[in-house]
């Protein structure tokens, strides 16, 4: 069994990918579902055929779902959901605005990714490739339940207890106030007990994989690394970067030769940042590309036939540990200790190893924080650093009396 995310910036064609590579492992003989999360879907169109909510067989072994994050949110926060409603009407707050705030901001495409939970558990598919929306905060919203266990485990009895004792009291007090009754606390440790389940899934390196697409612009690539510093932060596993609309060397004249240039420098400076990650490049197509011939062509262009529902890349690149002081470890192969530099500026680190530079952005924990020290071993740099710099105080100037 194998889960496949893809995640990336609006626009870069990550929905496309996705879906391209669903038609290639189909070819390659794997039952494969490709499964939409993002609330604006794009998937029936990349298809161009209708899909449902439910999966919708699109091949032999190919089947696509656009979930439906109302119909999810319904069956996961229903319960919570009608006891806020009752909390607005208490306090004289129904109306449009506030039943649409019944739903925290994320919550919506978390309860959709749950359905890959579902998916996973039925034994129906042999991998499961997900077009998730186009942020990173999805994936930043999984580590939530490391928090919400311990919650649940140490804190939630005592609040269930206390709950049930004051509520007889509170409505009397109150005037019609229902504190949450047994049906809506289940539907909370319920909730919080299957995100666990879903987070052990998707960090289990052998079973899920994030692949990152990104087009060779600035600011993609900027919020690429951003996101994959986090990735990485958090333990999920990029086993791969795809690299989409590549201009052909044709384009190296004329008009496009600017756009050429400039994108030569950027898939440079992609090749620094994430290596030792597989990285594909899949050309700009000649047609837009939609329907089953063109996705097996892009398909074709980006992974020449490779089998692409394995481990292309096992083993953090990047991670952060706690111990006296915090330390940043970097996978660094086939580099030697004496090419090695660094040089930090902002949110930004820089290693220079020879020739070719790997760049670096600091999560906010490492930031202000200056280099105190460096270690190479095993192919791996551990960079230590130390306690936060405090601004100093501008100084102030001595009047003419003290003078």
């Amino acid at each position: 069994m194998r889960i496949i995310l893809y995640t990336g910036k609006g626009g870069v064609g990550k929905t496309s990918v996705a879906a391209a590579t669903g038609v290639t492992l189909a070819a390659q003989g794997l039952r494969t579902l490709v499964m939409s999360t993002d609330a604006a879907h794009s998937l029936s169109d990349s298809f161009d055929q209708p899909l449902g909510s439910s999966p919708v067989p699109i091949t032999e072994r190919l089947w696509g779902q656009e979930v439906d994050s109302l119909r999810e949110t319904e069956r996961h926060w229903g319960a919570v959901q009608g006891w806020l409603a009752g909390l607005m009407n208490w306090a004289d707050l129904s109306d449009v605005t506030t039943e649409e705030m019944l739903v925290f901001p994320g919550m919506e495409e978390l309860f959709s990714l749950l359905e890959i939970k579902r998916h996973a558990a039925s034994g129906n598919y042999d991998v499961i490739v997900v077009d998730c929306a186009p942020t990173g905060e999805t994936l930043r919203l999984l580590s939530y339940p490391n928090v919400l266990g311990w919650w649940m485990d140490k804190i939630f009895p005592y609040e269930r207890r206390l709950v049930k004792l004051v509520r007889p009291v509170a409505k009397i007090v109150t005037g019609g106030l229902e504190l949450p009754d047994d049906n809506v606390m289940n539907s909370i440790e319920s909730l919080a007990r299957e995100l666990e389940l879903l987070q052990s899934l998707i960090l289990d390196s052998e079973t899920t994989s994030i692949r990152m697409v990104l087009n060779p612009e600035k600011m993609v690539i900027s919020e690429a690394r951003r996101a994959f510093t986090y990735l990485n932060l958090f333990g999920f596993n990029t086993d791969a970067v795809v690299v989409n609309r590549v201009l052909p060397e044709e384009a190296a004249t004329g008009y496009w030769a600017g756009w050429r240039a400039a994108q030569n420098k950027y898939e440079e400076e992609i090749r620094d940042c994430f290596s030792p990650l597989p990285i594909f490049r899949i050309p700009l197509m000649k047609s837009e590309v939609h329907g089953l011939p063109l996705l097996a062509q892009m398909g074709e262009a980006a992974f020449g036939g490779r089998n692409v529902s394995e481990v292309l890349h096992l083993g953090k690149v990047q991670d952060i540990r706690k111990e006296d002081d915090y330390f940043l470890d970097l996978t660094l192969p086939f580099i030697d200790k004496s090419d090695l530099s660094l040089s930090q500026k902002g949110d930004e680190l820089t290693v220079q190893a020879g020739p070719y530079k790997r760049k670096v952005v600091l999560p906010r924990i490492l930031l202000g924080r200056p280099i105190a020290g460096a270690r190479f071993t095993e192919q791996k740099l551990s960079i230590r650093f130390g306690e936060r710099e405090l601004p100093q105080e501008p100084k102030k100037e001595e009047n003419d009396e003290s003078r």
